[in-house]
């Protein structure tokens, strides 16, 4: 049985994850992903897979957060259905393919992966406060490979992509809000497809008797679960009343957090 003080880490990660991925349009990977690092490590799990678990049980949770935020924007007219199903065929291909190669990749190298790509978001959102208006933004062929791109790179990190995924909306001549909303839908199917390929890739790695099925910790992904779901309206509601500016710099600074966090949870 998990001890009570792991549940209550859980439920904490799941309200504070799920309150910001309403907030800044994200599945939340880039937050779970070092925290359930460290908790797994403090409950003494195997640290030549502890990354690996991370990742996988992250994407699994990325399921509900998604929805959840998806389902939110989509309320306040948020989400292009249009753009969300161009790309959607790239990610699915482009997230299954990537965790055939993570699951051969050593747990320390993934997690200095992830800290380049969160410290690259932030680089990013500071960099480029505004967008000037693209005369020629891309076409269904050019929507499809950046979602294979941006896909690709998600299942390496287990995130939903919304830092790859916002700027890119942008470029295409998205207001801020209407990119984030998109790329909560987008990240739905990002979720799915990550899930299926770590279940698949680890499942030599499968323990019933301590609840883990491939790369997936199951009572961490449920009581995460639940618990980020309630929270995540609360973020989209607060999101509505905030300005453009604001939101990129809420994305930057918790890309530079939990890029030192990863570093240090490995190292």
């Amino acid at each position: 049985m998990i001890e009570p003080l792991y549940i209550f880490y859980y439920v904490a990660t799941g309200l504070g994850v799920g309150f910001l991925a309403g907030l800044v349009g994200v599945g939340g990977g880039g937050m779970t992903v070092p925290l359930f690092t460290v908790i797994f490590t403090l409950q003494g799990m195997d640290q030549n897979n502890v990354v690996h678990l991370a990742l996988g049980s992250s994407m699994a949770g990325m399921i509900f957060t998604t929805f959840g935020s998806m389902r939110a924007h989509y309320q306040k007219a948020n989400v292009d259905i249009s753009m969300a199903i161009k790309m959607t065929l790239g990610v699915l291909v482009g997230t299954f393919i990537a965790t055939f190669f993570a699951s051969l990749v050593q747990g320390v190298y993934l997690a200095i992966f992830f800290s380049l790509f969160m410290m690259f978001v932030a680089y990013k959102m500071f960099l480029n406060p505004t967008y000037s208006s693209n005369p020629e933004p891309h076409g269904i062929t050019g929507n499809t490979l950046s979602g294979l791109t941006i896909g690709s790179i998600s299942a390496l990190v287990s995130v939903s992509g919304a830092g790859l995924t916002v700027p890119y909306l942008m470029h295409q001549n998205f207001t801020i809000k209407k990119a984030i909303g998109t790329s909560a839908a987008i990240g739905f199917p990002v979720a799915l497809s990550g899930t299926l390929g770590y279940l698949m890739n680890g499942w030599a790695n499968t323990d019933w008797d301590n609840f883990t099925v491939g790369y997936i910790y199951l009572p961490a992904v449920f009581i995460f679960a639940l618990s980020s779901y309630l929270a995540t309206g609360v973020g989209v509601r607060l999101a509505s009343h905030m300005q453009a500016s604001a939101l990129k710099k809420v994305i930057g600074i918790l890309s530079v957090i939990l890029s030192i966090k990863m570093l240090m949870s490995v190292m």
